[in-house]
């Protein structure tokens, strides 16, 4: 598991720098440390949707699903996950193109899987789903997010506080609108079931 989770949330300055000096590849990052973290949301939101269902302010507004389901959902919300790490870190490769520093494409996509790790933490909460308490997590992992891009960023591509600040914005816009579409996904996988399952409720 990765070395670098318990720096980037105490001292990410300076875990920026040991990450920055290590030069680490793609294979490496996915296998120490994407891999683990994104099964932190799709593990606990499989426990929360199969065993307790979502809360949305009462008994009759609970939607649970079964295990056969979860563990599609489940599946198709990891493969994402992972692809999104990737998408991201590309796009930052592409808005550096400009910086005579520029990184790497890999050297990007690792920058990436360190900068979700806030993400993937706040999906923890999703294990007991109530819809305001995940809510929060999520605003509380963004914000963490932009003060890992807003410490990183500078050092990462080599350029001053202030181009850092305008790039991080840019970033972590482009990171938000990823997220959306994972929630989307997921959100029409699941709808997609429960109609599915009213339907055959209804003709039976």
């Amino acid at each position: 598991m990765s070395n670098h989770l318990w720096g980037l949330l105490h001292h990410p300055d300076r875990e920026w720098r040991s990450i920055n000096d290590e030069h680490e590849t793609v294979s490496h990052l996915y296998m120490h440390h994407v891999l683990w973290m994104a099964a932190i949301p799709v593990v606990s939101s499989f426990i929360g949707t199969t065993q307790f269902g979502w809360s949305f302010g009462g008994e009759k507004d609970i939607l649970q699903v079964s295990v056969p389901t979860g563990i599609m959902i489940g599946v198709a919300f990891y493969g994402m996950i992972l692809l999104a790490v990737a998408a991201v870190g590309s796009f930052i490769h592409w808005m550096a193109r400009k910086y005579p520093t520029r990184p790497s494409r890999h050297e990007c996509i690792v920058f990436a899987g360190y900068i979700a790790t806030p993400l993937f933490l706040s999906g923890l909460f999703s294990i007991y789903p109530i819809l305001w308490v995940c809510a929060l997590a999520c605003i509380t992992g963004v914000c963490y997010t932009a003060y890992l891009l807003y410490q990183g960023t500078p050092n990462f591509l080599g350029i001053s506080h202030k181009e850092g600040f305008i790039l991080s914005s840019t970033m972590l816009a482009i990171g938000v609108l990823v997220l959306e579409v994972l929630l989307m996904g997921v959100v029409l996988l699941w709808s997609m079931h429960t109609e599915h399952s009213i339907v055959w409720r209804f003709f039976n």
